[in-house]
């Protein structure tokens, strides 16, 4: 048979933990209560059988060798079994189960890392004092601890599907943007409303200036020499407004346009307007929080 590494390797399972595993038990098991944990207790043969797992030593040898290192071996062991009995009772309250095959597909791993046969295994399992089914046992309770730390861990970051969904609706502002426009206006005032020379006049003066733009002519020297409007000396500039700040006809005409286009006449009883859309963010999810505040008074 080859050279078999030590049991501590044999149990070192891809998870890099090790498996503590009891020896099979003979004689009669001492029932003195070393500790209680809920409704389970820690007796002091499971104790001395753990110290002599973990140092080699039996507990009384141990205990007539130094009275110092016993008294802190004999407390971290105890601390360890305590622990270990939460852990399982956690293990029972969330229902976690690891089937047979999980079971048997861990430990053909760990023969594949070490290059065992079965023979091997059982072989340097008896030389240790244990047997199949106890090693079998252990390695069953570390994979239920890996998924119990697993389900601990994946509690705290994930947010179950409704959860995100009700904090998006009742945050939505925090992840959504409003559609936004920049607008420049011409318009052409009609003095008569009532004059129909007049109104004809007028919409062929917004066919010719529609002309010019489409021609190449500079809106905004236009509006600043033809507008009867607001922000005429300015390039007919009207400033940013959000989609929803402008009345719905308003709205309907300007979500046909991109930026950099102009409207069709508009004729109200006022005289025409041709609005150009200057600037366009549709809106929707945000990419950035970045930006200034943009607001006008002046929704048209």
């Amino acid at each position: 048979m080859k050279q078999l590494k030590r049991i501590a390797s044999l149990i070192l399972l891809f998870t890099g933990g090790i498996l503590l595993f009891h020896p099979s038990v003979s004689g009669e098991i001492c029932n003195r209560v070393v500790a209680i944990v809920n409704d389970e207790v820690v007796t002091l043969y499971e104790l001395d059988t753990m110290i002599q797992l973990l140092t080699g030593t039996p507990s009384k040898q141990l205990k007539n060798k130094s009275e110092e290192i016993y008294i802190k071996t004999r407390q971290k062991v105890l601390d360890d079994l305590v622990d270990q009995k939460i852990v399982l009772e956690k293990i029972k309250e969330l229902k976690i189960e690891v089937t047979a095959k999980e079971v048997d597909q861990a430990i053909e791993r760990v023969k594949a890392d070490n290059q065992f046969t079965q023979e091997d295994l059982l072989a340097e399992l008896k030389e240790q004092g244990n047997n199949y089914e106890s090693y079998r046992k252990s390695i069953k309770e570390e994979l239920e601890r890996i998924q119990l730390i697993n389900y601990e861990v994946k509690s705290k970051i994930i947010l179950r599907e409704e959860e995100i969904e009700e904090y998006y609706n009742t945050h939505r502002d925090e992840f959504t943007s409003e559609g936004r426009v920049r607008l420049a206006l011409i318009f052409l005032k009609q003095e008569d409303p009532a004059d129909k020379n007049e109104a004809r006049a007028l919409y062929q003066k917004a066919q010719d200036i529609l002309s010019m733009i489409k021609g190449g002519k500079n809106f905004a020297n236009l509006a600043r020499k033809l507008s009867n409007g607001p922000g005429a000396s300015e390039g007919g500039d009207l400033g940013v407004f959000k989609m929803a700040e402008l009345n719905p006809e308003m709205a309907e005409i300007i979500k046909d346009l991109s930026a950099g286009e102009v409207s069709k006449p508009i004729i109200r009883p006022s005289g025409i307007k041709i609005i150009k859309v200057e600037e366009k963010d549709g809106g929707g999810e945000k990419i950035s929080r970045a930006g200034s505040k943009l607001h006008s008074d002046n929704p048209l």
